[in-house]
């Protein structure tokens, strides 16, 4: 889906609060994937994956939200 790809980049240049949970969602994703090559020795880590998977699936529905809303304005 090009279009899609090419309206996801422009509300990521237009709005600061896509860009940001964005990014956050990206680093969520980088941090998961260190966990995940070290392995799981303690609960710690084990509570730490779970806690990322939260937050990036939090991250992606909040721009999803956003999503939706920019694509509902510029149909109007």
């Amino acid at each position: 889906m090009p279009d899609t790809e090419a309206f996801i980049e422009r509300l990521a240049a237009e709005n600061h609060d896509f860009r940001k949970l964005r990014e956050e969602h990206r680093q969520y994703g980088i941090e998961l994937a260190d966990l995940n090559r070290r392995g799981l020795r303690s609960p710690a880590p084990q509570w730490r994956v779970s806690e990322l998977k939260k937050l990036k699936l939090i991250a992606k529905d909040r721009m999803e939200f956003l999503l939706r809303h920019a694509r509902a304005a510029t149909h109007v």
